[in-house]
């Protein structure tokens, strides 16, 4: 990896980049809005990207179906994800979903079976530290979304990996050690283009964001 990749490298792909790298795989991305699927490609040409979401329209273009293999329309508290295939995904995604799902257990422990044996998942989510933090408009403390309806731990997602059998391969707090480096660089650059700071540049500082990995076995 080139050292611009390394140090550009969003902090959610790290896990993938680490462990699948350039090769081929099945991404089930949860929480597919915001141009998820162009971005991933960027970063993933071959990857196989299928999409969750609410709404397939939230900040999606036709460039981001484009990118998609497939997209699956549905609301996850529902709990009814028989369109998505079973032993299938390399590689599932659920960054900052979790926390805004009352019954968050239940979804993860039925997308377990949609990996197949030896793939992962990765979940980052905001820990509980994060209700101590500043306030600030866009989210440095958990309070500040309100659609955030639930806090979870890592102590607690890990345990229901194991309880499903999952091999739990990391977990804690998120520190990227590449955002704290461009840290200063990036406080001059909202200004200038946002003409305001977006709170997510001090996550990594804070230690705002928790994560489990845990594989399939």
């Amino acid at each position: 990896m080139s050292f611009k990749r390394w140090l550009t490298l969003p902090p959610k792909f790290r896990h993938i980049q680490k462990f699948i790298g350039n090769q081929p795989f099945r991404l089930l991305d949860i929480g597919a809005g915001n141009h998820s699927a162009s971005k991933t490609k960027q970063w993933f040409a071959n990857c196989e990207y299928h999409g969750v979401d609410l709404d397939k329209n939230y900040n999606n273009d036709e460039q981001d179906f484009k990118a998609m293999h497939a997209f699956y329309e549905m609301n996850l508290e529902a709990l009814n994800f028989d369109a998505i295939p079973d032993n299938y995904f390399d590689f599932i995604m659920m960054a900052h979903v979790v926390e805004h799902l009352k019954n968050g257990d239940l979804v993860i422990e039925k997308l377990f079976k949609k990996l197949r044996t030896g793939g992962m998942i990765y979940m980052e989510f905001p820990g509980y530290r994060s209700t101590q933090f500043p306030r600030m408009e866009g989210t440095l403390n958990f309070y500040d979304d309100p659609t955030h309806v639930r806090i979870y731990s890592v102590a607690e997602l890990m345990n229901l990996c194991l309880r499903n059998g999952m091999e739990v391969v990391e977990g804690g707090t998120r520190r990227h050690f590449q955002n704290l480096l461009l840290m200063p660089f990036k406080i001059p650059h909202n200004l200038l283009v946002y003409r305001k700071i977006v709170p997510s540049i001090f996550w990594d500082f804070f230690g705002f964001a928790e994560f489990v990995l845990a594989r399939r076995m």
